[in-house]
């Protein structure tokens, strides 16, 4: 038999917990709680890697929306409860995620979906979960939020190769005018920096730690990549395939770019001021639509998300078939050649005609160009700050690209390396990283 997966060892503790939360927080008595349904979202019991959240749905028997509510539900981030609703979604925070910060996660997100709210308002039907109550993450408690169910299935087969490009491209349309609507909102003045966000005492939303880095918040966009940076060296450190990098003068080179280059690869970022909204995992995975009308219903997920540079976005959604803005990387090989073609085409705004025939590789297809160009053509058309209208976007993102090579996940996740013990898989996955992390040092100059 095989043991319990980490996840599921504690399955009914997890189920407990959030009845005690529904008994704090909305009075019900033992009737109405065997009343009440919790089911898991998107679950399964033997998944190998850690969840970064447990989603669950929980059907009310009642109308809670009148039941007394304790301070938990009347916090900042907050609004009420509609008359008659009974159905919501409850998100408990994993305190054993891998590389997520528990201090401010929950409230990071909470601001954020604050945030992202005000800014998509003028957006119908309108996409973000509205939040209702929520709880930090403190030792020996799970952090958790109860937000909207919101409707909509998943968008599934819409973005498959198969599929048809005019519905692709209403969607993109879509994902454009969300993305406009992050970017143009005015920040409050009270988010001093970049990173993470909290409340202060008066519930006013300030700079805080960045859940996924556990550091910030920086007062500039250099200072956020030097930390960050800094922080990847460190994770490393005690790695036995990694070991900081200590080894073939790397982590010497690595700290002389640091000090030396990192200020020069900004000098041609006339905009390295600009800060917003990120949700940072805006991809097809994480949005709702409704089929019979085609209209996006929800953007889900704000875990990873941030107050950083515009640029950012780029680098971590949208998809890698075709929608993602990567840094430099070797063209030594076909797969190399059209990232490198595609990179070209997304700093220009111009794609070559006729498209290309994508590459196989050994992860299946490589770019959609059809489904590329679609993207660019739809950013061009809302006005979106994108890659061909940033200047010193490839710089940015070149520093962005050695951050990954320092901490390449297949060597630094705990879960991945459980399941793949073969030594000489791991001696020829540290070779790869080295190549990478040097071959990307050299390419800018160090």
């Amino acid at each position: 038999m095989e043991p319990l997966s980490h996840n599921h060892i504690n399955y009914q503790a997890r189920i407990d917990y959030i009845k005690r939360l529904l008994v704090d927080n909305f009075g019900l008595s033992d009737k109405e709680l065997s009343g009440t349904k919790t089911t898991p979202i998107q679950y399964e019991a033997d998944f190998p890697f850690k969840y970064n959240n447990f989603v669950y749905r929980i059907s009310f028997p009642l109308d809670i929306s009148t039941r007394p509510r304790n301070a938990g539900l009347k916090q900042a981030g907050c609004v009420p409860i509609p008359a008659g609703a009974r159905e919501f979604i409850m998100r408990l925070s994993n305190a054993d995620a891998e590389g997520m910060y528990r201090e401010t996660r929950v409230q990071n997100e909470v601001a954020i979906l604050t945030l992202a709210s005000a800014a998509l308002q003028h957006i119908e039907p309108h996409i973000v979960p509205r939040v209702f109550g929520w709880g930090p993450a403190t030792p020996g408690r799970l952090g958790w939020i109860l937000q909207d169910l919101m409707p909509g299935v998943p968008l599934e087969d819409i973005f498959d190769p198969a599929g048809s490009l005019e519905q692709k491209k209403d969607i993109l349309g879509q994902m454009a005018r969300i993305l406009k609507g992050l970017q143009d909102y005015q920040l409050p003045k009270s988010i001093k920096g970049w990173g993470g966000l909290t409340f202060d005492d008066s519930g006013a939303i300030i700079s805080a730690s960045m859940p996924s880095v556990g550091a910030g918040p920086w007062q500039s966009l250099d200072d956020s990549y030097r930390g960050r940076l800094k922080v990847a060296l460190r994770r490393v450190e005690d790695n036995p395939y990694l070991r900081g990098w200590r080894f073939n003068g790397i982590k010497e080179r690595v700290e002389d770019f640091i000090e030396r280059g990192l200020p020069k690869q900004f000098a041609d970022l006339p905009s390295r001021q600009d800060r917003a909204i990120i949700h940072a995992d805006f991809t097809s995975d994480n949005l709702l639509f409704d089929p019979e009308t085609g209209r996006l219903t929800a953007l889900l997920d704000y875990d990873f998300s941030s107050i950083l540079h515009p640029a950012y976005e780029f680098f971590r959604s949208f998809g890698p078939n075709g929608g993602r803005f990567t840094g430099w990387m070797s063209d030594k090989d076909a797969e190399g050649r059209e990232l490198g073609a595609l990179r070209m085409a997304k700093l220009t705004g111009r794609f070559p005609s006729p498209l290309p025939t994508p590459v196989m590789t050994q992860n299946g297809p490589g770019v959609d160009w059809q489904l590329a160009q679609a993207w660019e053509d739809e950013l061009q058309k809302h006005h979106v700050n994108r890659p061909s209208t940033i200047e010193g976007i490839d710089k940015l993102a070149d520093v962005d690209e050695l951050l990954g090579a320092l901490a390449p996940w297949r060597l630094i996740n705990k879960d991945f390396l459980r399941m793949n013990t073969d030594e000489g898989q791991r001696q020829a996955l540290k070779r790869m990283a080295e190549e990478q992390l040097v071959a990307v040092l050299e390419h800018i100059g160090f």
